[in-house]
């Protein structure tokens, strides 16, 4: 995924961050911004995919996507996928906890119900 469009409800400071995101086929998706994270010098992202219907949102998969701020040759940020293995499963497994502890899951069941994307 790439080129982060714009923070798309930036005046309702209640509303979720919402960012319309295009993947490599020029298809744009919105997300929820979860947490976002400064580690080694580089910024990450976690988001997951945005549905207006809350019924709809809970019966899809509780996935997670992780990306990585990059600078474009205009010099503006873009969210792009993280290619290095190792570096991926570090900064998702970091998310987790961290959304974990954010969200307080109880049930060890819950936590492990979506898939990690980057």
């Amino acid at each position: 995924m790439s080129g982060m469009d714009k923070n798309i409800d930036e005046m309702n400071e209640f509303a979720p961050d919402l960012y319309e995101l295009e993947d490599e086929n020029g298809e744009k998706h919105t997300f929820e911004l979860l947490d976002a994270m400064e580690y080694e010098g580089e910024k990450y992202y976690a988001l997951t995919p945005y549905f207006e219907d809350p019924n709809e949102a809970l019966e899809a998969p509780a996935d997670l996507v992780i990306l990585k701020s990059e600078f474009d040759e205009n010099n503006e940020e873009i969210l792009a996928s993280i290619d290095d293995d190792d570096e991926f499963e570090k900064i998702g497994n970091i998310f987790l906890e961290r959304i974990n502890e954010m969200f307080d899951f109880d049930d060890e069941e819950d936590e492990a119900n979506g898939e990690i994307y980057s």
